[in-house]
């Protein structure tokens, strides 16, 4: 889960105290994850998939737009082929066989 922070941002933990003060252990159990998921997702160390994404926000009693942001301004994206998969060159975290997953050590 390392790497550089992501720029997708969250309130998952002033939803957590707003919804009965629910712990990392207890949301992550609703969602299916790990608690140092949580943890990491909560501190923008990692973004989630999709469908985690959609699990916390339905965990949170909340619509996914209400849990997490991207933010409008471009000025850090990448510019021009680099941004993208041109040419059939992969990604390195790729290797042409789609993500890596990594699983949460405990």
């Amino acid at each position: 889960m390392g790497g550089k922070p992501t720029r997708v941002t969250n309130v998952i933990r002033a939803l957590r105290f707003a919804r009965g003060e629910m712990t990392q252990a207890e949301l992550a159990e609703r969602v299916g994850v790990t608690r140092q998921t949580v943890i990491a997702i909560e501190q923008g160390r990692y973004s989630p998939s999709l469908e985690t994404a959609f699990l916390i926000a339905r965990a949170l009693g909340t619509t996914l737009d209400e849990v997490f942001a991207y933010p409008d301004d471009d000025t850090d994206a990448p510019a021009g082929p680099a941004a993208g998969d041109v040419g059939g060159a992969t990604d390195k975290a790729t290797d042409g066989r789609g993500p890596r997953r990594r699983r949460a050590t405990r």
